[in-house]
């Protein structure tokens, strides 16, 4: 689950607005290998560089802000490139992606709320994009056919659930409500990279942006857990999360997939395990934060296991840590469920302090060798 982005047309206007009042200077251009200094705060977002040569590009982020901050490069129609949620204040971090001739966008979001502060990023050509190893490009096609196939997965899943919201079976509604987000959970970068589909589906009460109404699987699990109630509402919100998840499903294929983008999203699903599902904030109201947690994890551990041979190839050390951390966290993870085929985990109102400490400190040693994923594929 991330927070809303605004419509593109609002977008475009709020950026218009943003580059009047932030007084940034003129930037040079980067050279190929320079990475582009990204100074975020408050109200501004400042970079080193406004054009790079197509190929790989990085990011050297700082938050010098007073809030988390999120730090994406978009296309222009909002798409995302590749991202970092949840820059805390004062903190570094450096994201690495690939991108083609074009124009772009560098947004800072503090808060992780609305359009952010944006500043334009120009790719031009001649970048080495095409010179990489050909077993990447295996690695992208495969990953392709994997998001698509868990986006088809979930429909039928999805219309489940939704008859049973419209049939007004509460009990059957509470049984299917897990079943179907685990193909959405297995491939959340994926999806969140069409910016406007994620605030449909996946918000929760706490990301809404002023004046927008609450659709998705949250307002129905709030419904059937804490209200206890299926009206004309929640019915009327189950067909729109088919509709919504329909066009997910059909825009899939056409996701911008890069070897980095794989590397980063699986590090990112390791980031939504850590400030979502180990919390207990994703799924406040029905406590089956161990499947979205089980699913995050299996989606990252298919990107990684797909460019483990060239990973593993320029850091062998590196792989060696990532399947072995791998490995403790799925041995953890099946304790609170009765196979290692099942789904049906323990609620997590029902996992202690303790244990939830023990879940915490596992993902964390996944998340720090994960991080290193990226540059280990491009190298």
């Amino acid at each position: 689950m991330r927070a809303v982005r605004l419509s593109v047309v609002t977008a475009a206007a709020t950026a218009a607005a943003l580059a009047a009042v932030t007084g940034c200077t003129q930037k040079s251009d980067a050279d190929a290998g320079d990475a582009i200094q990204v100074t975020a705060a408050d109200s501004t977002c400042d970079t080193s560089a406004t054009s790079v040569p197509a190929g790989q590009v990085t990011l050297k982020i700082e938050n010098k802000g007073s809030r988390a901050t999120e730090v994406e490069i978009l296309f222009p129609d909002d798409r995302i490139v590749s991202e970092k949620e949840n820059i805390g204040p004062g903190t570094k971090y450096t994201l690495t992606a690939e991108v083609k001739a074009g124009s772009y966008e560098i947004a800072c979001r503090p808060g992780m709320k609305g359009h952010g502060v944006r500043q334009k990023l120009t790719v031009t050509g001649g970048g080495k994009a095409a010179e990489r190893d050909p077993k990447l490009d295996k690695a992208v096609a495969a990953y392709r056919e994997y998001a698509q196939e868990q986006a088809d997965a979930t429909l039928p899943a999805v219309r489940t659930f939704v008859k049973a919201v419209k049939d007004g079976d509460l009990d059957a509604a509470r049984k299917a409500y897990a079943p179907s987000r685990i193909g959405w959970e297995r491939t959340e970068p994926v999806a969140e990279s069409f910016g406007d589909i994620d605030p449909k589906v996946d918000v929760r009460a706490d990301g809404l942006e002023e004046g927008q109404k609450w659709t998705g699987w949250h307002r129905l699990e709030k419904a059937l857990w804490q209200d206890k109630k299926i009206g004309a509402t929640e019915k009327s919100l189950a067909d729109r999360l088919v509709t919504d998840l329909t066009d997910w499903q059909k825009r899939v294929g056409k996701a911008e997939i890069t070897p980095t983008s794989m590397a980063n999203g699986a590090k990112e699903l390791l980031d939504e395990v850590a400030t979502g599902k180990v919390t207990g904030e994703e799924e406040r109201y029905s406590h089956t934060d161990l499947v979205d947690f089980k699913a995050n994890v299996e989606g990252a551990q298919k990107s990684y296991e797909l460019l483990k041979p060239v990973a593993e190839k320029n850091d062998a050390a590196l792989t060696a840590e990532l399947d072995k951390q791998f490995a403790a966290l799925d041995k953890l993870l099946d304790k609170y469920r009765p196979s290692k085929d099942s789904y049906e985990f323990t609620s997590y109102d029902k996992v202690g302090k303790d244990d939830r400490k023990e879940l915490s400190d596992a993902v964390n040693a996944l998340a720090e060798p994960l991080s290193k994923l990226a540059a280990a594929v491009v190298k």
